[in-house]
């Protein structure tokens, strides 16, 4: 089958040909891929930024959002048959460990992440484990969810986190409403009646934000933080979700927290420096956001069914890979690059 492969850290993806996977184990599920979408962390891969942490040997086969039809399963799977649609949960995992049996997969101790350090999906086949599989509505195409794996299941997990604590009449600053803040916004839409503002550096995706649910949108043009706190009655909001995470976005998104407010960390790049006497006197709390778990993916796959959480995407055909890493990389993609086996 085709594949695109990182055969070397600082250097182009290659298109070749590489054996399909097959079923050998009993829980193994065998997807022929719909949609694989294309993600900044994939540009960071080829920058060598996770050699060391994955410890994946080259070459292998990169993508990790990815969504298809069951091509074969193995003798134990029940949960899904040939021919079903599926999203991919990006990790597979053991269902053994004590975070696997709470629930909280995305913690598993012996997970594997197809496209970080196995086997992905920018190929026309992709073997997981049938605790991965999700199937999807017969309303929505792969190539149209693929991203939903882990951009809106990350942007998914972080807004329900947050939505647990919000209430109405509360306010939730969104920072970033690119390729996943454009996902939280319509998320806490669906999940809360708290009051949403979106700050980002993009007249137009500030436009688009407003369209998808944010009661307010801010541009980032140096005195956003002054708009917030006055948005606010000069107290700050009650939770801020950041999607962005570097050029001073922590920095911003501390300042236009309140007391006892909620700072969720979602994009990364950057250190938050808070001075520690800030965080013990206003009870602030800072809050890690990573992948979402398997039930998180259901839970997206219904508000996707219902409509009411929606990717804009562009597709390339899986031969036009390298134009969608380009694209992505220079600004091009507005929402997320997919590729289509």
């Amino acid at each position: 089958m085709r594949a695109v492969q990182v055969v070397g850290y600082h250097q182009r993806l290659e298109l070749t040909e590489v054996g399909e996977p097959e079923v050998t184990g009993p829980f193994d599920v065998v997807v022929r891929i719909g949609g694989a979408g294309v993600c900044r962390t994939d540009l960071h891969i080829l920058e060598g930024q996770w050699a060391e942490k994955s410890g994946v040997t080259l070459p292998y086969t990169i993508g990790h959002e990815n969504a298809g039809w069951v091509h074969a399963v193995g003798a134990a799977v029940t949960n899904v048959v040939e021919g079903d649609k599926v999203i991919l949960h990006p990790l597979i995992t053991c269902g053994l460990c004590r975070a696997c049996r709470s629930g909280d997969d995305v913690h598993c101790t012996a997970s594997q992440f197809p496209g970080i350090d196995t086997a992905g999906g920018y190929a026309e086949y992709l073997k997981t484990s049938a605790r991965s599989v999700v199937k999807i509505d017969d309303a929505l195409e792969p190539s149209d969810v693929a991203a939903l794996a882990d951009a809106g299941l990350t942007a998914y997990h972080a807004a329900a986190k947050a939505a647990r604590r919000l209430r109405p009449g509360d306010r939730c600053v969104v920072i970033g409403a690119g390729g996943l803040g454009h996902i939280g916004v319509q998320v806490l839409k669906a999940l809360t009646a708290a009051e949403i503002v979106v700050v980002d550096r993009n007249p137009d995706a500030v436009k688009l934000a407003e369209t998808i649910g944010a009661d307010h949108g801010v541009v980032a043009d140096g005195s956003h933080v002054a708009a917030v706190l006055d948005l606010t009655g000069g107290n700050g909001a009650e939770t801020v979700i950041d999607f962005v995470g570097e050029g001073g976005a922590t920095r911003d998104g501390v300042a236009m927290l309140r007391r006892a407010g909620d700072y969720h960390v979602v994009g990364y790049g950057e250190n938050i420096d808070v001075p520690t006497i800030d965080i013990i006197s206003t009870e602030i709390n800072l809050i890690g956001n990573l992948v979402g778990s398997y039930n998180d993916l259901c839970e997206l796959m219904v508000l996707a069914a219902q409509g009411k959480v929606t990717l804009h995407t562009q597709k390339y055909p899986l031969d036009r890979f390298q134009d969608a890493i380009d694209d992505l990389d220079n600004g091009r993609v507005r929402g997320r690059a997919i590729l289509t086996p």
